[in-house]
């Protein structure tokens, strides 16, 4: 790999955890009662994004949605079979229970959203359905069609559920 290829990817992920970082400093400061600051954090983060986005692009990221449903599912598969669960133990093990909590919510939610992706991947160009997604805003479980009345995995009620059309 190039020493431009390493920026690349080091940029990409740097500008994505920036716009992550940024949506969350906004909803701090709104909380906070500082509208203004909020705005810019979250004008920043959607320039982090437009950034993030070129980069990927540089570096030949985004494929045909079927190619990017199998890399979405590569990932999301690695995430919940080798990634969380060494962090879930090192969490156990250094009896940090907050991180162990948020590394379980993590790893349960991508084994359904690998599923999702895979369902989508199997009925892709076939499938005309169209429905919205509904997320818990506690651990990030994701629900097809309608929010399901309490989360399975957090017990938050599906009513607090985010919709995304």
């Amino acid at each position: 790999m190039s020493k431009t290829e390493e920026y690349l990817k080091a940029a990409f992920a740097g500008e994505s955890q920036a716009n992550r970082k940024y949506l969350a400093f906004a909803a701090a400061a709104d909380k906070e009662g500082y509208p203004q600051v909020a705005r810019l954090f979250r004008a920043a983060a959607e320039a982090e994004t437009v950034h993030a986005h070129n980069h990927l692009k540089v570096l030949k990221g985004i494929r045909s949605t079927k190619e990017n449903l199998a890399e979405a599912i590569m990932g999301e598969t690695h995430e919940f079979k080798s990634m969380y669960p060494q962090m879930i133990e090192a969490a156990k093990a250094e009896a940090n229970s907050d991180a162990e909590r948020s590394f379980h919510f993590a790893s349960e939610v991508e084994k359904g959203h690998a599923r999702l992706y895979q369902k989508l991947l199997d009925s892709l160009g076939t499938a005309k359905e169209a429905y919205s997604y509904f997320v818990c805003p506690v651990c990030g479980y994701t629900a097809e069609g309608v929010p399901p009345d309490s989360c399975p995995i957090c017990g938050t009620r599906g009513k607090m559920f985010k919709q995304i059309d």
